[in-house]
């Protein structure tokens, strides 16, 4: 991919998106639904889990296409450069047809209103006979799941490393999205293991606090269009021949909000939603789905930049 930057940023390493499979979905770190009915809290999942067998394989140019048959429901996975694929013993391999395969997406990350559903997963594991166990969950300071279901026991062979490509440390592990490879396991509650190996999916974004303010809202300011070009003329990269543009900076200029999620940002003003994903050139328009001519990127660190056609539909 031909890329060119035309002012002097540094440029970032582009993230290795995805993690690794777990028999088992996990909950969702610390958010909780209270049933009217029960009074019992009940957690959401950190990661939807998709299961079944691999019927059909696609190649695109973005990515994998994986169909994946589970009785009466069909779902499509996809694949691409920063999915994490591994069997159920750690190996990296490649799913083929007629594989068993759990995928694993961040649950906060947006969906496409699209039938079959389209998953794009941190995580895709292949199952095998071999022994070996998967979890992918958010382990706490204790390294305990959220459903208090594993607990780990880090020692000098367990193998740790990062999604993002980061040397890791026991302390790294802690208040994380971790996969977790094993194979034995006792029979206590947690259950507790020795891992043989700890993925810290550090490429799913930590989400910012919201604070509530009960203030008169203001009057936004109206967009600049001297200022959204000011942006374009000094901060860009040519890739393939085409401009890439910083999208939060130009979005928010703009008057709209930018809510940043694992793998791109949702970009809204009023009754208008865009659904951005870095590595994808298919890209939310509210309900409807188009494609941009190279797929966003991020080129620098906490800066994912788009097409330049966007500003455009941006300004309408």
């Amino acid at each position: 991919m031909k890329m060119t930057k035309v002012v002097p940023f540094a440029m970032s390493a582009l993230l290795l998106g995805g993690a690794i499979g777990a028999p088992t979905a996990s909950a969702n770190e610390g958010e909780a639904v209270v049933n009217a009915e029960t009074s019992v809290q009940q957690v959401q999942p950190t990661f939807i889990k998709v299961t079944g067998t691999v019927e059909n394989v696609d190649v695109r140019e973005n990515g994998t296409y994986y169909t994946v048959i589970d009785g009466d429901n069909t779902n499509i996975v996809i694949a691409n450069k920063e999915s994490l694929i591994f069997d159920n013993t750690g190996k990296e391999v490649k799913p083929q047809k007629g594989d068993k395969v759990s995928a694993y997406s961040y649950a906060k990350k947006p969906m496409l209103a699209i039938y079959p559903p389209q998953y794009n997963p941190e995580v895709i594991i292949v199952e095998t006979e071999a022994m070996g166990s998967v979890e992918v969950d958010f382990f706490n300071k204790d390294l305990i799941d959220t459903d208090n279901n594993l607990k780990l026991n880090v020692g000098e062979d367990t193998k740790l490393v990062s999604a993002s490509g980061k040397d890791v440390k026991l302390d790294d592990l802690k208040e994380q999205h971790l996969a977790v490879f094993y194979t034995i396991a006792t029979m206590s509650i947690p259950a507790q293991t020795p891992p043989s190996k700890v993925i810290v999916l550090d490429t799913i974004e930590k989400e910012e606090p919201v604070v509530e303010v009960d203030l008169e809202p203001t009057p936004e300011p109206a967009p600049s269009d001297s200022a959204v070009q000011e942006i374009i003329k000094k901060d860009f990269y040519e890739v393939e021949g085409t401009k890439m543009v910083p999208l939060r900076l130009i979005a928010e200029e703009l008057g709209f909000k930018v809510e940043v999620t694992p793998k791109g940002a949702i970009v809204s003003k009023g009754a208008v939603s865009y659904t951005i994903t870095r590595g994808q050139k298919e890209y939310g328009y509210n309900k409807a789905l188009r494609q941009f001519k190279v797929a966003p990127a991020l080129l620098e660190a906490g800066k994912t930049y788009v097409p330049v056609e966007l500003v455009e539909e941006l300004m309408k």
